[in-house]
């Protein structure tokens, strides 16, 4: 199933960087990459040890209605350097028009140079239900009940 998401570059953005894409086949994720104003793209940007910065990606886009982005940190760059996003998944909503950027923070012990063009998070497209929210006297039972935090087992 594919979905059009229409992409537009912000006039600053360097048109050489590529636009969201698929690595393999199978991904669920699409790549969004660094794109830097002209004058910061030489020295990228230095993301400190728990520092948090929004990197922009040059870039805005248009959902259909019904659908969200997602944006998720990049497995590899969690785990080779603690780089993530402080509110996994972020959501883009399908009337949002404003300049696409991806909020990273820097959970490991060492600067993190973010270069012009990296790959820095990916873009999952999914559909969105909206529900009605009802106020209700009592709830149905459940075996479970109200066991909150780490009730049903460990981990």
């Amino acid at each position: 199933m594919g979905v059009d998401v229409q992409v537009m570059r912000e006039d600053w953005a360097d048109a050489g960087v590529a636009l969201p894409d698929y690595a393999t086949a199978g991904a669920a994720g699409a790549d969004l990459r660094a794109n830097f104003a002209e004058a910061e793209r030489a020295q990228g940007m230095i993301l400190q040890p728990m520092e948090r910065r929004i990197v922009p990606t040059g870039l805005r886009v248009a959902l259909p209605a019904g659908f969200e982005m997602q944006i998720r940190p990049r497995s590899g760059l969690a785990l080779k350097h603690g780089i993530s996003l402080p509110n996994t998944p972020g959501t883009i909503d399908s009337d949002y028009r404003g300049p696409l950027g991806v909020l990273l923070v820097n959970f490991g012990d060492r600067a993190f140079a973010i270069a012009h063009g990296d790959r820095i998070a990916q873009a999952i497209i999914a559909p969105v239900v909206q529900a009605r929210f009802q106020l209700v006297i009592g709830l149905e039972e459940t075996a479970r009940g109200g066991g909150g935090f780490g009730s049903t087992g460990i981990g």
